[in-house]
This record gives C-alpha cells, structure tokens and sequence, in this order.
C-alpha cells in the first residue's frame, strides 16, 4: 500500500511453512551392548608389562576462522511521475495535471506509445524470467572444453646469461645471429665506474676485457666465440645480409670491422684521423650490392658513410643540422643516437638526435641540403630507439625520455599518431616479429612492459619486472623469444606464448585499418591548420587594404588629365619630390658621361700584331 513517507510491501507467509518446533526430553536408552567371547579369552597370551596406547575414536581437532564481514545495505526505488510540460501545467495542482493528462490521451500518437512501451516492458520480462540467474549451468562440462578460446597472455624466463668478467660489465644490446638462429651476440660496454677495482675472469683465454661474445640459446655456461679489441666498444651489428662481417663502433669515435668467422681482434679499423670527434653512438647496415656499406653517426653530430672494403676514409660525410646548408656548421648539428635502415626502402633511412627530433635523409643526395628531407620535433630528450613495425613498414616506434609513439612518414606536419606516456624513463622497445600489434617497453627501473593495440591502448597486457635497469631488447625473427639486455651484464631470454607470436589475417587487417585510421586522422589535422593559417593571412591582407582604403590623399597630389601636356607641366612643377628625384637623376647620368669621357683604354698587342722589322733599314739623312 502507498503511504506518505514511501511505498510499502506487506509480505505474509503460514506458520507450518517456518519448521517443526524442537521438543526436548530427558531419557536412559542403551545404544549398544557387547557381551565378553570365551573363545577370545582362550586365545589370551600374557606378556611383559609395557605401556600401549590406543584411541579408537576419530581424531578431531579445533580451527578458527576468521570470515570476511558482509555489509548489507538497503536500498529503495522511488518512482516518479515525470515528463509533464511547466510552462503549461503546474504539478503541484492535481485537477491541472488531470486536464492535461487527459489532453495527452486524446492525442492519437498516445495510444501507440503506449504500446511500443508495453512490448518493450513485456519482452524485458519474459527475458528475466526464462533462465533462475541464481544458478550455475554447464558446470558438468570439462574444463578444457574452452580452452582454445581463452588466449594465453604469458611470458616466462627460460634462461640467463652472465658476463665472464668480474665485476660484471655492463650491457649496451644483444643482436640476433641473421643465419643462425640459435646464437646471439652480446655487446659490453667496460667502462668502469671505478677505475681502481681492476676487471678478473677465471676463463683468460675468451679475450680481454673489451670480448664481445657470440653465445648459443641452450648453453648459457662458455660462449661460442668472441671477438676483442684494444680499446672500448660503444656498440655492434651484424650485417642482416652477411653474417661474415660485424662492424663496431669504439668509444674513442673509431669505426671497426670484424670477421665473425675469425676469432680475437677486428679485420680493418679506420684511423683516427678519419673517426668520429666523440663516442661512436649509431650504427646501421644500408644495402649495396656487395653488402659491404654501412653508415655511422657519433655525439658530435656527424654521419659518415663507410665502405668495408676500404676503411681509411669515408665516403661521405654530413652533418645533422634541422636547416643544413651547403657549407655546414658543427656547432648548429645535433648528437646521433639511433640510425635506421629497411632493405625494402632502399632510398630512405631515418635518424634520431639527442635533441629529440627524427630525420629523414636520402642516399642518393649529393648535398646535404637535399640529403636531409625532413626533420620533426617530436620528444624533449634523446631518442633511445626506432624500429619499423615488420608488417607495416611505413610505421615506426620511437622511445625517448618518459614517452613513446607510433609514427608515419606519410604525415608531414603531424607525424606522431599514436602516444603513450610512463613516468619512469624509458630505455628501449621494439616490434614483435611475429604479431603485427604487439610491442614491449622496457625502462630504468627494470620494468618489461608488452603492449598490443588491438586489445588496449591505457595498459599493458603482460608486466615483468626485474631487478636492474633494461638496456636493450630484441626479438627472435621468429617472434617466440625475447632478449632482455641488463644493465648489471645479464641477459634474460623469454619464452613467448603462441598467442602472442602469431596473427591472425583479420587482426592484421584490424592493424591496417587502425593505422590508415590514424594517418587519415592526421592528414585532416594538417588540413585544418593549413586552413586557419590561410584565413589568418587573408584577414591580414584584408586589414591592410581596408588601412590603405580608409587613408586620406596627400594635399598636394593633384589630378591630372593625361591629354593636357600644359596641367602635366604644371602638376610637375607643383611636385616638389619629383622635381628633386629628377635633377638626382640627371645629375648621376651626367657624372657617368664625365667618368666614360675620362677612361683610357690601354691595347696590348701580341708579338704576332706587331709590324715586323725589316731587314734593311734605311739609313738616316745627314
């Protein structure tokens, strides 16, 4: 029933249906009676004395515990008559509100309302009562039944890697053996942070101090080969296309080359009078025919291009300034960090700066005005890498200070598409090489994050963490296992379930259409600022002709008619700043005339245009 303070319900219910009541009484009733055997007692053998326990009840024992506490609430629903029109009726007046509920039954539109909402209410009805939501269904099925639809989000540690020198060095990157892909190369960098603890090994005959080592995924105890120098790596590649040849890049600014097939020190070196200023940051294979060329770029700003075949000098160098010129300057250069390369776009290759901007250069330029296209400033610190995604080349991921982004280079203006943030810095990422969606992240406080744009853009779907800071990581090229590079010198390899290392052709169609979603979303940004700097500049011009149009003539400028020498004459005579522009003009003419009047011309003649002498001169008269 409807009351003043709210809706009641009155709930009744019969007293037979509440339990039998509990009648109690006390009485003697024998359970069990068990008479002595004599045949038992015949049986009986005495023994020593000796103490014996037995229980032949069950062992039972007392445990607490502690529930969790239920808060229970009630809650109420209050039902109100809404929608009625204030300007014409006042809901506080009841023979009001009836006039105009009446109005709106005789409406003919009222009754087909009415029952559209009917068929609505009925249908929601008839869903709610067809199934108890209070009970389990299907719990008699086996629990690997939907097995193949859940998708398995894992990544687990299968192996560890530990540098042979002590204390460890630590690790700039790891490179996947091109033809091999059971090895990986690992690339230490032995600065030390205290010169006085001085580097030990208990195995001497793996090199010195600066061996990079090749090691096998399954034998993470001795190395398969390593390869040394005199002085301190920064960093080195394998060429993609020939595993045979490994170029580095020394922290005196040096560029090396190794023959992996020979152990202990580099093939060829390039002197230092043709090195780099600074540290040798970046490198990248490029293709040639011979697969012998490869460019380098150092902190100091300058890119050179280098020809294994001869290393005494290179074979071009440039400088990474934003507006380059002709002649170039070293101090309006940025620092290189990152260079990249695809084989597939022969043409192109991009840099990344210290400055937080990307380049994009051109092989077959000449200058350095056509060899730098483009650049775009993009984060507010160094660049720490940039790699193309495998199935859409045209995208790349860059990862610089605390943020990363997806970027395109069909956008000219607006080159960022898509953009993460974290609070920590960050260090490194990558591609995965079998699933077009999925990326990893991996930062300064030894955070491993794995991102995939089809499932969420705000959280990770798989975080590892580990102890040290992440340096480097890389890929399998076939997109089951994970480098993980350490800044202590370890290297932790991850085992990568199915369900990440494969895509399926919707998913990569969902990529494409994300990505050309974004790019299109970019080209209409740029449309949009083109348009309002195009209206800014006619509102401009618009404003200075209105200026010129409001302003007043001069008092002494007089109209002429063109037809009238004499009103010409005499408009002449009255224009002060003619007059005088003319006799300027006039006076300079005539002081030209005076220095060509002036100018002697001196003809040298050749001993060919001269008059030959003769042979019998004519003698002089007396």
């Amino acid at each position: 029933m409807m009351g003043l303070l709210g809706n009641q319900f009155i709930f009744s219910r019969e007293r037979k249906r509440f339990g039998r009541q509990c009648l109690f009484s006390d009485r003697n009733e024998l359970l069990l009676a068990v008479h002595p055997s004599g045949r038992l007692r015949l049986k009986y053998v005495l023994r020593n004395p000796r103490d014996n326990n037995s229980q032949k009840s069950k062992q039972m024992a007392l445990s607490t515990v502690v529930t969790e506490n239920v808060t229970l609430d009630q809650h109420g629903m209050y039902h109100y008559e809404g929608g009625w029109n204030v300007k014409e009726v006042n809901i506080m007046d009841e023979e009001s509100t009836m006039r105009y509920r009446k109005k709106v039954e005789r409406d003919d539109a009222w009754g087909v309302e009415v029952a559209h909402l009917l068929r609505d209410c009925m249908t929601m009805s008839s869903q709610n009562n067809a199934i108890n939501i209070y009970k389990e269904f299907f719990a008699d099925l086996d629990e690997d039944l939907g097995s193949g639809i859940r998708m398995k989000i894992t990544a687990r540690a299968i192996n560890m890697f530990h540098d042979l020198w002590y204390p460890q060095r630590h690790l700039s990157m790891c490179d996947w053996m091109p033809n091999n892909p059971k090895q990986f190369l690992t690339t230490f960098n032995n600065r030390p942070s205290n010169p006085n603890n001085q580097a030990n090994t208990e195995f001497p005959e793996w090199g010195n101090e600066n061996a990079l080592y090749l090691w096998d995924i399954n034998n993470p105890i001795r190395p398969v080969a390593y390869y040394d120098t005199n002085e301190t790596v920064a960093l080195a590649k394998l060429c993609p296309k020939d595993e045979n040849f490994m170029a580095g890049g020394l922290h005196s600014g040096k560029v090396c080359l190794w023959n992996t097939s020979e152990l202990g020190q580099p093939k060829d070196m390039c002197p230092l009078e043709a090195a780099h200023r600074e540290v040798t940051s970046a490198l990248c294979w490029v293709h040639s025919k011979s697969n012998t060329e490869f460019y380098s770029g150092s902190l100091d700003g300058s890119i050179k291009y280098w020809d294994t075949r001869d290393m005494k000098m290179s074979l071009q160098d440039l400088l990474l300034e934003p507006y380059p010129k002709d002649i170039q300057n070293r101090a309006d250069s940025h620092g290189v960090t990152v260079l990249e390369f695809e084989y597939t776009i022969p043409v192109r290759y991009v840099m990344g700066s210290d400055m937080g901007c990307v380049f994009v250069g051109n092989r077959k330029a000449a200058t350095p005005s056509e060899t730098i296209l483009s650049h775009f400033q993009i984060f507010a610190g160094p660049i720490r890498s940039i790699v193309r995604n495998p199935f859409f080349v045209k995208n790349f991921l860059l990862v610089a200070d605390w943020r990363w982004r997806i970027w395109s280079e069909e956008i000219k203006n607006c080159p960022s598409t898509l953009y993460f943030y974290k609070r920590n810095q960050l260090t490194c990422g990558t591609w995965s090489t079998g699933r077009c969606s999925l990326f990893v992240i991996g930062d300064e406080s030894g955070t491993l994050e794995f991102w995939d744009l089809l499932m969420s853009h705000r959280t990770p779907i798989v975080t590892v963490k580990f102890k040290q800071s992440i340096t480097h990581v890389s890929f399998h090229p076939h997109g089951h296992l994970l480098t993980v590079s350490l800044a202590g010198g370890d290297v932790v390899i991850l085992l990568i379930e199915d369900d990440m290392r494969t895509a399926t052709a919707k998913e990569k169609a969902l990529m494409a259409a994300l990505f050309e979603r974004e790019i299109s979303r970019g080209k209409l940004l740029e449309q949009r600022e083109e348009e309002i700097k195009l209206k800014k500049r006619n509102s401009k011009l618009s404003e200075v002709e209105e200026l010129r149009s409001g302003e007043k003539p001069p008092e002494h400028v007089v109209k002429y008619d063109h037809k009238s020498p004499e009103k010409f004459v005499k408009y002449i005579e009255e224009d002060g700043e003619l007059r005088k522009a003319i006799i300027e003009f006039n006076e300079s003419i005539d002081y030209v005339a005076y220095k060509r009047s002036k100018r002697v011309s001196h003809i040298e003649r050749t001993i060919f245009e001269l008059e030959p002498e003769s042979e019998d001169p004519v003698p002089k008269s007396e």
